[in-house]
């Protein structure tokens, strides 16, 4: 007759405990890959689960959490993070700042529009041809790698100058007049002058 407690043990015995998070934060921290993985499987569903909560929107819940594993991979890498014990308050505070920043560019558009919307309307709905997304999107393909990567970061993921230049190695005068000939290029092609 086997005891309770040493079937349990037995049991503990062949299974092998799995890693705490600050631990795998340090093998993080000396770029293990295999640790980057299981990293990104705990903290992944953490970070979408608050994008749920305060975005009500997977997509943009799935953005969320794509953006702060990679924040938290990146301040691990370079030793910002410096306590890996407490990497679950790094996730959440990371959430925190990337929803709020999320929340200002909304209300900032909402007061431009709300400021200038009335000037904005008729021009906006009047005579104007619909945009093809077809046509935009081929001519943002042609474009130069350079000047699409400039483009999407100052539009889509609404980046400063600075930032921008510090991520493609450029001065923020280059950025500016890259952004400038990119953006006329587009308009010539979306015009179909091009």
């Amino acid at each position: 007759m086997r005891l309770a407690y040493a079937v349990r043990a037995l049991a503990d015995a062949d299974h092998v405990p799995e890693a705490s998070d600050s631990a795998l934060a340090n093998r993080v921290a000396r770029g293990d890959r295999e640790a980057e993985a299981e990293l990104y499987r705990r903290l992944a569903p953490r970070a979408r689960l608050y994008g749920l909560r305060h975005l009500r929107d997977p997509a943009a819940a799935d953005d969320l959490a794509q953006d702060v594993v990679l924040m938290t991979f990146e301040s691990l890498r370079s030793g910002k993070l410096r306590e890996p014990e407490h990497l679950g308050s790094f996730v959440l505070g990371t959430c925190r700042r990337v929803v709020a920043g999320l929340r200002r560019g909304v209300a900032r558009r909402q007061g431009l529009l709300e400021r200038f919307g009335s000037g904005l309307a008729p021009a906006v709905l009047g005579d104007a041809a619909p945009l093809d997304l077809d046509r935009v999107t081929r001519c943002l393909e042609g474009l130069p790698e350079r000047e699409r990567s400039v483009v999407v970061l100052s539009f889509y993921a609404e980046r400063r100058t600075d930032e921008i230049g510090a991520e493609l190695g450029l001065s923020s005068a280059n950025v500016r007049v890259v952004r400038h000939r990119a953006l006329a290029r587009l308009r010539a092609c979306v015009e179909g002058a091009s």
